[in-house]
This record gives structure tokens, sequence and C-alpha cells, in this order.
């Protein structure tokens, strides 16, 4: 009986951090994590868990990816196969696989904690010095890997001193900005669409994984989560978002990371038409230029309001471009908590209605915007 239990425990602890309860059994869920303390340490510790199982295969998988492609390149006569001596080859092997090693490292050992501790018969009416024990286990072991993270960054160190560091490659495939400082933000869809993994980049050039965690294709829109414990929230993003239809000629501006970039680039323009390509009444129309990689750049008036993602440009045309009416971020977050409902992260977004950039001159309000807009990274 004691077994089934814990079973029973463990599937409802994991079908809670899955968002798959119904509102009424997550609610009574809540109250009991609440009410019990070794409940809710049970659940931090699951979702600790399984958050480096899933960080772990997404490594995985994308080192499988470089191999391939690696393999095909070599193949094929255009690359030379690396070869490295002494000290020179500890540090390419470092910098190529140090994440992989580390998250192993982790998984490996809170796997062998929870699996013990199942077998042991672990559950929420064990004595409370377990629970502390366990608790104290996962900590020695996040310590341990920032220990592990620190010798590494002295050893890639050490190497650009002697060597250049190697580098993991990524696909630049456009821009993406905040719409909460909790790590939500909006792109295209076409930007990553077919990813296996995505990261995101800011314009200081720190870079963080993220995830996918809504699509509307008919809309060119995806909503990404980073998903990265090195994250660290932004204050309230100065931007708003802009329900209606802008007036002809507005003025508008955007930043981005054009393809052959690295560093944001500002552009400006105005509004032409209300409507986009054959009349998409879908999006807008703008006298500007964009290039490849601008995809996803938030387009913003004289106040400092979204008006509108930019998703394209007119081939044929010079300094004609497209964006998708920021109306459209609104129906895709609505969709978004549908498709989640009981989600309380989810249920509290709200996109800002109110600037604080309207005044500041145009210097002023980027440099109050460039900190929450994004390069967006794929393979």
């Amino acid at each position: 009986m004691q077994e089934h239990d814990n079973t029973f425990l463990i599937e409802a602890v994991e079908r809670y951090i899955m968002g798959e309860m119904s509102p009424d059994e997550r609610l009574y869920f809540e109250n009991l994590r609440k009410s019990d303390s070794e409940i809710d340490q049970m659940v931090v510790e699951h979702t600790l868990f399984m958050q480096k199982m899933n960080r772990y295969n997404q490594w995985q998988k994308f080192h499988k990816s470089l191999n391939e492609i690696h393999t095909n390149l070599s193949e094929q006569g255009k690359i030379d196969s690396i070869r490295l001596k002494g000290k020179a080859k500890v540090v390419y092997l470092y910098n190529r696989y140090k994440k992989t090693a580390a998250i192993a490292a982790s998984i490996a050992g809170i796997t062998t904690l929870l699996i013990t501790s199942l077998f042991l018969g672990f559950s929420p009416r064990a004595p409370q010095s377990q629970v502390i024990k366990l608790s104290n286990d996962v900590k020695y072991l996040a310590n341990k890997t920032h220990q592990q993270d620190k010798e590494i960054n002295n050893l890639k160190m050490q190497g650009t001193e002697n060597h250049p560091a190697v580098e993991i490659p990524y696909t630049k495939g456009g821009t993406g900005f905040m719409i909460d400082g909790k790590g939500y933000l909006v792109t295209n869809y076409h930007v990553v669409e077919k990813s296996k993994n995505i990261a995101v980049q800011n314009s200081t050039g720190h870079e963080y994984f993220a995830k996918i965690i809504y699509t509307d294709p008919s809309l060119d829109i995806a909503i990404l989560k980073i998903d990265d414990p090195e994250f660290k929230q932004l204050p309230n993003i100065p931007y708003s978002f802009f329900k209606g239809h802008s007036d002809l000629a507005t003025s508008v501006f955007t930043l981005g990371f054009p393809k052959e970039k690295e560093d944001i680039v500002y552009g400006q323009g105005f509004l032409s038409s209300r409507t986009g390509y054959n009349g998409d009444t879908l999006s807008c129309q703008l006298q500007m230029s964009a290039n490849r990689g601008s995809s996803g750049s938030p387009i913003l008036n004289q106040s400092g309001e979204v008006i509108a993602i930019l998703n394209g440009r007119l081939k044929d045309a010079e300094g004609v471009a497209y964006g998708i009416e920021s109306k459209n971020i609104f129906k895709a977050l609505n969709e978004l908590k549908k498709q989640n409902d009981g989600d309380s992260a989810l249920n509290n977004l709200k996109l800002n209605s109110k600037t604080s950039l309207t005044g500041l001159s145009r210097t002023q309000q980027l440099k109050k915007i460039e900190n929450y807009i994004f390069m967006v990274k794929v393979n």
C-alpha cells in the first residue's frame, strides 16, 4: 500500500509540473503544497531533476547534429579534421564538451539520489531528516557544478592566451524581443521553424537557452521562454504594445540583428500602408530597410509603443518591408493561456499597456530598449 501511495504521489507531482492537471486539481495540489512542507520539497527537487534531464537531452541532440554536420563537411572535403596536441587539445575538448560533461555529472548524481530514495520507500510522510539530507545532497551537486564551471572558465581563459578557443556554432535565425521580463519573448514563426535547439543572445553578448512554448504559423508568430538558470529576470519592459491600427505616415523605428551583423542595428522609416502584401489585413507595409536576420524585430512608434513585428521585405522593391500588427501578439498570448489553462505563471502574464519612453530623445529610448532585444540562434 505504501509503494502504491508513493507511485501515485510521484505521478501527481509530474502531472503538476507538466501542467496536466485540471484547474480544480491544481488548486487542491497547491493548497496541499502550502500545508505540507515535505510535499513542497518533493515538487522542488523533482522539478530540478526534470529540468536537468530536459537540458541534457537537448545537448545530446545538439552534439549529434554537430557531429553529423562535421562528418558531412569532412567527407565533402570542405574542412580538414582538427588535429591538436597537448594543452591545445585539452582546451578544444573542454570548450566543445564542457556543458555536456557538467550536465551529465549533475544528472548522474541527482538520478542516483532520486532512485535511491524511491527504493528506500521515500514518501511525504518520511522522517524530516531524510528530506533534509536529500535537499543538502542536491545543493551539494549544484555547488559542485558551479565549481566545475569556474574551473572550466579558468581553463578557457588560459586557452585564449595560448590557443584560440573553439566556439560551438549556431545558425543565426533572426531577432526576438521581450514581452515580459521573466524571460518570455516573441519572434516570427519562420525564424524558429524546424529548429532542434534555440539560444538567444542579448546586445552585450550573453547567451541563454530558450524553448518554444507557442507557435501560430498563420500569423507567423512564435513565443519563446528562456530556459536557462543563468538568466536573471529583467526590470519592467519600457515599451508598451499598441492594439489598434496606426495612421499612415506614422514614424517608426526598429532594433534588430541583421544576418551580416553581430551587433544590434537601428533602423527607421514610416508606415506606408495599413495592409501588407496583396492586401493582407493582418499586417502592414513599412517604408524602411530590412535585412536578413531582422525578422522578429519590434517596430515602434515615436512614443515607444510596439505597433508590429517585422517579418519580411519585398524582394523587387528597395526599402519596402512588412510587419505583423501587434494586436496579433495579444491574440497569440490569449491562445497560449487557453492551451495551458491553470498555469498560474502564464495566467499572470500581461502585455505592458503603458510606455515609459514618451518624451525621451531617440538615443535615450534606444538605451532603455536594447537590453530587451535578442538575437535568436537556431540549429
